[in-house]
């Protein structure tokens, strides 16, 4: 049997699997969790060395289910995008990685914009500069720990730093690059322009790699420690949302993805660089893809499986406890409840900006909330709103993304959130779309894996890895009913956020 390892360091914890080389389906995989820390509000950390534990136990966990270290050809690695890992001349760990969906370094973000220039600055990297972007992040480090920070002689970012732990060699893969607002996006190389505007010494950045390519071998230390062989090849891997679209087959022309993980995403495939022009400050990302030659524009909305995974921790109480003593899933009891509410949720509205928003309103001090709250609505009306107030901010991003004149022929949909059938269809009903999903299951784990596949050559490139291995599957056309509730719903939704946009100034 040949197999490939994928793994992928999400925000909640870090998945393994293993796929077979022929048709990609899944022959073992596991899930272990780690915290998420908000030492104060808008901030979010994690422990490095926290990652690297539990992906050392997810990757033993997998081989323990049949699977012979031997019948690894080769691993693969995806990963939340834009934290950043400071490592000091020992390469030990300096601080707890500030994490993508961290708000704390607006001011930064501000200074950077000023230093280089808006336009310039897009011109340069593409995107504009953004708190949940790591260069902002590393200046906040430097402004307010610069003890701290004189001792850093390398920044990786989260996944590349796990490959580090796994072969020893420090490098970061283009598609995570493009997230740094350090990379000239359409020449995939580091942008000296920037470095030199913001004083930020390039030594500290390890070469770029592609995705597809060998970056590395599992070290004896890490064979002993895992059970994988010295020597399996380790691919350069690619961001979450990289990997997502490669593991559903997002790798052409025409195809988009809508992925609902902690964060929400909407990403086109696109075969030349482009970016957002809707506006005077791009709302959209345009980032390298894992495919070569390729990129991608992506709207993100920070809270959507984040805002779900509140509700239930905190108002999903009961079902949280029939999860623990029965099994029972407990966003499926919540879904289950919001099914029996009609489309529009009785007038009541969810804004689901728990950490600040990306697209389309780039601003870290958004704060989230129910609107519209009668006597009249229960329970069921705040889980339906939730819902349906992620699917109003993956259409602020479809939208977007839409006027830049991509072609989206077909919309897949992956992420814990796409399990949902409920979601799925509020979402179609929503964005006036189908969707369709496909038969990864694992989504950003398998399209790791298939990197690592071309690059030991069992796939010829990527587009064929994922021809012989990603199956389209169910369909969820929109419902002509639901069309005009949700038009005018989404209207109203629009309204809200400049209608408070003053108060959450006054919240900071």
């Amino acid at each position: 049997m040949q197999a490939l390892l994928g793994i992928d360091l999400g925000t909640t914890g870090v998945k393994a699997a293993t796929f077979a080389t022929e048709d990609g389906h899944v022959i073992s995989s596991a899930f272990v969790e780690y915290p998420l820390m908000h030492p104060q509000p808008g901030w979010a950390e994690q422990n490095p060395d926290e990652w690297w534990q539990a992906t050392v136990a997810a990757i033993r966990a997998c081989l323990a289910q049949g699977v012979q270290a031997q019948d690894i050809q080769a691993v693969g690695l995806s990963g939340q995008m834009h934290g950043v890992v400071l490592l000091d001349e020992e390469n030990l760990v300096l601080r707890p990685s500030i994490i993508w969906a961290d708000q704390r370094s607006a001011p930064q973000s501000a200074w950077i914009t000023e230093r280089v220039g808006a336009d310039r600055l897009v011109s340069l990297v593409s995107n504009p500069a953004l708190p949940g972007f790591s260069a902002p992040k590393i200046l906040w480090i430097r402004q307010h720990e610069p003890d701290l920070f004189a001792r850093a002689r390398r920044i990786l970012l989260p996944k590349d730093y796990i490959r580090y732990r796994l072969t020893g060699i420090q490098a970061i893969e283009i598609s995570d690059a493009a997230g740094t607002n350090l990379l000239d996006v359409q020449h995939g190389v580091w942008s000296t322009a920037v470095l030199d505007a913001i004083e930020l010494d390039p030594a500290l950045l390890p070469p770029v790699i592609p995705a597809d390519a060998l970056a590395g071998t599992i070290t004896a230390e890490v064979a002993q420690l895992t059970g994988l062989l010295m020597g399996t090849p380790v691919a350069g891997g690619g961001a979450d949302n990289a990997c997502a679209a490669v593991g559903n087959g997002v790798v052409q022309p025409g195809l988009a993805l809508v992925s609902i993980g902690t964060s929400g995403v909407v990403l086109a495939y696109a075969d030349a660089h482009r970016v957002d022009t809707s506006a005077p400050v791009p709302r959209v990302h345009t980032f390298n893809h894992a495919v070569p030659n390729a990129w991608y524009l992506m709207g993100v909305t920070q809270g959507a499986g984040l805002s779900l995974r509140w509700l239930r921790d905190n108002i999903g109480l009961p079902e949280r406890a029939l999860e623990r003593w029965t099994g029972l899933d407990a966003y499926e009891l919540l879904t289950q409840e919001a099914a029996s509410v009609a489309p529009g949720s009785d007038g009541l509205y969810f804004l689901p900006y728990l950490q600040g928003e990306r697209t389309p309103h780039l601003d870290p001090y958004a704060r989230g909330g129910w609107l519209g709250l009668t006597a009249s609505h229960d329970r069921r009306h705040l889980v339906r709103a939730v819902l349906e107030g992620v699917a109003f901010s993956l259409k602020d991003c479809f939208n977007i993304i839409r006027e830049q004149g991509l072609p989206i022929e077909q919309l897949r949909a992956t992420g814990g959130g796409a399990k949902s059938t409920l979601w799925r269809q509020i979402i179609a009903d929503v964005l006036n779309v189908e969707l369709v999903i496909t038969n990864a299951q694992e989504g950003p784990a398998f399209g790791a894996a298939l990197l690592a596949g071309v690059a030991v050559g069992l796939y010829p490139s990527i587009q064929q890895a994922c021809e012989a291995t990603v199956q389209v599957g169910a369909q969820t056309s929109p419902l002509a009913e639901n069309e005009h509730v949700y038009a005018r719903a989404y209207e109203t939704y629009q309204a809200l956020y400049p209608a408070l946009k003053p108060i959450f100034g006054r919240t900071v």
